[in-house]
């Protein structure tokens, strides 16, 4: 199976504000999983640490703060999936939650065979799905990009009809 490639779609402002940021931490390991972890414990919330996170071209899961942009954490680069999760545990950290929500990107809930191989090529244990996923779809009409909410494929801001495919090629 091919791999979707997912380029930047969101607002150009935050493209340029992001230019200067240094990426996400790439997170080859379990190891390197730990560190990430223990260094953002701060962030913790009940559901526990959040993260923003993109899965590279050459599959290399990154992390960020839940608060970065992804195309930051991407350095602006395409990737194969985008999007936001939970990290658990002190000695044995592992993944509890993982969407794809990213309106930069919008990737595809098929984007999770990237992800899940990206954690798997670290050894981390992971859900086996996105525990959130999210449909995204760009207006042919405005232009805007919705999220399809209720199997609902109207605009939400000018009502036109959303195309069943996505199509932010």
């Amino acid at each position: 199976m091919t791999s979707r490639h997912y380029r930047y779609v969101g607002p150009e402002h935050v493209r340029v504000a992001a230019a200067g940021v240094e990426p996400g931490t790439a997170i080859p390991s379990r190891a390197e999983l730990e560190r990430w972890s223990r260094a953002h414990a701060a962030d913790a919330e009940s559901r526990g640490v959040p993260a923003t996170f993109i899965v590279t071209e050459e599959g290399v899961l990154r992390l960020a703060s839940r608060r970065s942009e992804h195309v930051a954490c991407a350095a602006g680069q395409p990737v194969l999936s985008a999007g936001e999760l939970f990290l658990a545990g002190r000695q044995d950290v592992h993944v509890v939650e993982v969407s794809n929500l990213s309106t930069g990107y919008c990737p595809e809930p098929e984007s999770y065979a990237a992800v899940a191989a990206a954690f798997e090529r670290a050894g981390l244990q992971h859900p086996g799905r996105f525990t959130a996923e999210f449909v995204f779809r760009r207006c042919p009409a405005c232009g805007e990009r919705n999220l399809v909410k209720d199997g609902f494929f109207g605009c939400a801001i000018c009502d036109a009809d959303l195309p069943a495919a996505w199509n932010f090629a």
